[in-house]
């Protein structure tokens, strides 16, 4: 009972950040109107956020033996909710984007802290249950956390979404205290900062986060500003993962990376953000943009994904304790989930709510066998004293891989669009028979609606052309979703990488 309350109370953490970051996204127009913002300016509420937590995400497993456990995962509850507090407060963007720079840099140590703890807690044949338990509350709060801010901001102001973290965090507060201790090999106030390494780490971060933030917007490499930036990343982070490998006291252990089911792991974590974030971009996107479905019913339809995940994710988590080969799981798991992204690719205009539905589902319930066993056996060879450490570096990646696909996705679909816009007006010739016979039929339409002569066979030609951008548009979706299928399918095969499940091997595996 006791582990169950360990996982409570990380979980209760955990959660806060996750339902705060994605409640803002859908409060960001009205953030800009009340503090007489572009929505332009406005994005560097979420950029902001997204550029410290990134940088403190590596550190957190240096911070956790410096600080102790416990005690960061107190200091950066607390400090989460007072930066938040303040967010709710702020007077202007500036102000809000600085008191988001202070939310993101306490948050960043969460996500990697609680996993590193329930880990621990729970011995080597448990931790497929602590990871369903755990998943199903993160997968919760993105469900809930939409909602959430869209009713909060539309009846009382988009500042109540950073002061709902008030009550959260007294209870995790609470729980923290009451439940959760350090382990003994923890060496807390005895390492020393590596300041170089920091400053590397720093750099190379922010440029990157920046680049992938700003590059579709600047047209990327045609920006002499994104080439900096890239060149800064670069060499900054090159610079720093050679500079870690040889110090005495590094802030990354990227040593870990020897463990050939840590790196397959690691790389696949990239992966799962990259495809998981892109489709969040683009379904809701198809749903609004392409259908007209209003904002909640996108948001309503949104959801069978992530109800399939979470009802799936206890099944995953007992047949990893019934020792079930974790890498057939998630093979086939990665296998389903590449199935269902490439079912939005069948979709056309034609599309109600209900064609979502079972792709959503069968996306979800490949997600559970995903994530439950990936998280489990990523960590395998990780010695307790290194995990930490091991889901800091885990937890990047999957930033990492998250911001690239969302970069990705939003290029994918602006270059594509134009793309088929060129091939579709190429098919259009003006001695085009049918292309006639068509401007023909819509000129008379409008000749009877009233419209002039000269009139009418303009708006049939401004018609024409609305339907080509329509289309060119939903056939750039279309490509976004074949190729987030791709990429699951293709990397699928790494799984085969790892070492099995070391309980499955007991059993008379390798």
């Amino acid at each position: 009972m006791g582990r169950w309350l360990v996982a409570i109370a990380v979980m209760a953490s955990a959660m806060m950040e996750l339902i705060d970051t994605s409640a803002v996204n859908v409060s960001l127009p009205y953030i800009a109107g009340n503090l007489s913002a572009t929505t332009t300016e406005a994005t560097w509420v979420l950029t902001s956020y997204l550029i410290s937590n990134a940088i403190v995400l590596p550190l957190a497993g240096w911070m956790a033996n410096y600080f102790g456990r416990k005690r960061l995962l107190m200091m950066a509850v607390v400090g989460f909710t007072i930066s938040s507090m303040l967010c709710g407060l702020a007077p202007s963007l500036p102000l809000l984007i600085f008191f988001r720079v202070l939310q993101g840099a306490s948050g960043g140590s969460l996500q990697p802290t609680t996993r590193a703890i329930l880990l621990e807690t729970f011995p080597r044949e448990e931790r497929g249950h602590a990871m369903a338990f755990w998943g199903v509350g993160i997968v919760v709060a993105p469900i809930l956390a939409p909602v959430l801010g869209g009713w909060l901001t539309t009846n009382y102001s988009w500042r109540w979404i950073f002061f709902i973290n008030l009550p959260l965090c007294l209870v995790g507060l609470v729980l923290l205290e009451l439940f959760v201790h350090d382990p003994p090999y923890i060496r807390r106030g005895e390492l020393r900062m590596d300041y170089w390494g920091l400053g590397m780490l720093v750099t190379g971060i922010a440029a990157l986060q920046v680049m992938l933030d700003r590059g579709q917007e600047d047209d990327w490499f045609g920006s002499h500003f994104i080439v900096a930036l890239l060149v800064i990343a670069i060499v900054c982070l090159a610079t720093f993962v050679v500079w870690e490998l040889r110090s005495k006291n590094p802030l990354v252990h990227f040593k870990l990376m020897k463990f050939r089911t840590f790196a397959a792991g690691t790389a696949l974590g990239a992966i799962l953000g990259f495809v998981l974030y892109g489709s969040i971009v683009l379904i809701p996107l198809f749903m609004q943009e392409l259908l007209g479905f209003p904002a909640i019913t996108a948001g309503f339809w949104n959801s069978p994904r992530g109800l399939a995940t979470m009802a799936l994710m206890p099944v995953a988590g007992y047949l990893i304790g019934r020792r079930w080969d974790m890498r057939a799981m998630l093979f086939g798991g990665l296998l389903v989930s590449a199935v269902g992204v490439y079912s939005f690719s069948l979709l056309n205009l034609n599309a109600g709510p209900w064609s979502f539905f079972w792709p959503q589902m069968l996306m979800g319930a490949g997600l559970a066998f995903t994530f439950v066993p990936l998280s489990t056996i990523t960590v395998d060879p990780i010695p307790p004293e290194e995990m930490g450490y091991a889901t800091s570096i885990t937890s990047l990646m999957r930033n990492i891989g998250a911001s690239i696909g969302i970069s990705v996705v939003a290029t994918v679909l602006q270059r594509s669009r134009q793309s088929h816009q060129d091939i579709l007006a190429a098919q259009l010739p003006p001695n085009n028979p049918e292309m006639q016979s068509f401007l023909g039929r819509m000129g008379n339409d409008f000749l009877q609606r009233g419209t002039s002569a000269v009139l009418s066979g303009q708006e049939a030609l401004q018609l024409l052309y609305r339907m080509v951008l329509k289309q060119a548009a939903v056939l750039s979706y279309l490509d976004g979703f074949r190729l987030l299928a791709v990429i699951f399918a293709v990397v699928s095969p790494l799984v085969w990488l790892m070492h099995r499940h070391h309980h499955a091997a007991e059993s008379g595996g390798d």
